[in-house]
């Protein structure tokens, strides 16, 4: 009478969602903190999440300090959450990413960053910096591994479950 699965099969496909951008969006900020702070040396963790907070914020985004940064990290969780509903959506409508869990989670990482780089962030006025080939693979491969790839693979485990 209580289960879940029956009465409110809506709270399972939203748990799948949610539960599906916190690991990518974790995933995805963790990758850009460890390459582009880390390893590279180009900015700092809170500087990237103020970025991040750029697109509602403008450039006061960069003088709020620790504030802004953690604004930039909800805004990030929301962009993640986003890519996984749309994912999560066309998931049924299209038997490609039924069939092939692996390439389309890779191929949906790579529209992921075209559509950020080339589409919403320009959109919005976010600071880039100019396109360069490194930056272009970086940033396509993490997409691909860090968002398209556990978002494809989570939703997929739910529509397999579903079905059985």
């Amino acid at each position: 009478m209580f289960s879940t699965r029956k009465s409110r099969p809506w709270f399972k496909s939203l748990k799948t969602i949610v539960f599906s951008g916190i690991i990518a969006g974790t995933l995805d900020i963790i990758g850009v903190i460890i390459i582009y702070a880390v390893l590279l040396d180009k900015t700092t963790g809170e500087r990237i999440l103020q970025n991040i907070a750029n697109g509602l914020f403008g450039k006061a985004a960069y003088a709020g300090g620790m504030e802004t940064a953690f604004y930039g990290l909800i805004f990030h969780y929301i962009i993640a959450t986003s890519w996984a509903t749309g994912y999560f959506l066309i998931f049924p409508i299209i038997p490609f990413l039924r069939k092939q869990k692996i390439l389309s989670g890779l191929f949906y990482g790579v529209t992921v960053w075209l559509m950020m780089n080339l589409v919403l962030l320009p959109l919005f006025n976010v600071k880039m910096p100019p396109f360069t080939l490194q930056g272009v693979l970086i940033g396509i491969g993490m997409l691909m591994f860090f968002i398209g790839l556990p978002i494809s693979l989570i939703t997929h485990k739910y529509y397999e479950t579903i079905s059985e």
